[in-house]
């Protein structure tokens, strides 16, 4: 097993064990008969599998930088990302944005339960991430706001909502190269800027290593990006898990359609080798550098 595969499955499970508990914590209300529905569906669209990677970002960053080990009541911060990310996704799946009807190979929440559920999950995972961060007892009140001030910032409308609402108002239109981009950089990136921002912030990382970070997060979630476009023209549906040649039916601008396949690998080659640069500053660099191979080498 390659060093950012290991790394990644060792923060999946450790992902996944702190998500078992928290479901295992929950009370449900039991004015209603149906009221387990939302927690079924939250715990379903949270524990779905996935590549985990912004979780494994924000572990990486702290590593980067910090002279301890990291610590494991911080997963409640990895588990805050990963809960905002699946949010985006449910509600990106919905009818009324790319109606999808699979993700991860399963259902798509709004097809597993209905719309009306899907809705109020996203909604439900948006909050329990802030309330996450804002219960994690180990960070500082300055850090805790530092945190809360990131990620709402990255998932509003200077964030990802801006950059899927350009999205939708992109479908059937020829996009520049620059455009392009910044759709990207807010829909994609913004969460993954902020997933290094989190780690930087949890190791009290020094202004020169936290914008080293920011320029590597930067060119890695461009990286990232382009190497989704590539695979929606050369992967298949089992190995995605989502459908294969989505964008291409919405007839959306992507990097192989503007720059063609090629030159679209290479520049996702260029744009890594910029994130490994930028990690020249930081004591420890191995882990955030295998994420960059595992971004732009990934089959799904």
């Amino acid at each position: 097993m390659s060093e950012n595969s290991l790394f990644l499955r060792q923060v999946q499970l450790k992902l996944d064990d702190a998500l078992s508990h928290l479901f295992e914590a929950q009370v449900l209300p039991e004015a209603f008969g149906h009221s387990a529905q939302l927690f079924d569906a939250m715990h379903y669209s949270l524990t779905n599998g996935g590549k985990r990677l912004r979780a494994a970002l924000f572990v990486a960053a702290f590593e980067a930088v910090s002279s301890t080990q990291f610590p494991d009541q911080l997963m409640m911060v990895a588990m805050a990302i990963e809960a905002l990310h699946a949010y985006s996704l449910v509600h990106d799946d919905l009818p009324a944005m790319d109606d999808d009807d699979l993700r991860r190979g399963k259902a798509t929440c709004h097809i597993a339960y209905d719309e009306a559920t899907a809705i109020l999950v996203g909604d439900a995972l948006q909050t329990l991430a802030f309330e996450l961060i804002a219960e994690t007892e180990t960070l500082t009140d300055t850090q805790r706001l530092q945190m809360i001030r990131t990620l709402a910032k990255a998932s509003g409308a200077q964030g990802m909502v801006l950059g899927q609402a350009l999205d939708l108002y992109a479908e059937q239109k020829s996009l520049t190269l620059d455009q392009l981009s910044t759709i990207h950089r807010l829909k994609t990136g913004a969460l993954i800027r902020a997933s290094v921002q989190l780690g930087a912030i949890a190791a009290n990382a020094t202004t020169k290593q936290l914008k080293a970070l920011e320029d590597y997060a930067e060119h890695l979630g461009l990286a990232f990006q382009i190497q989704d476009d590539i695979l929606d023209v050369e992967g298949d549906t089992d190995t995605l898990g989502k459908p294969q040649g989505a964008d291409q039916a919405l007839n959306k601008s992507t990097y192989p359609e503007l720059l063609g396949l090629n030159e679209a690998k290479q520049k996702a080659r260029d744009t890594a080798q910029l994130a490994k640069a930028a990690l020249q500053p930081l004591p420890e660099k191995s882990t955030l550098a295998a994420l960059v191979n595992f971004a732009v080498k990934r089959t799904f």
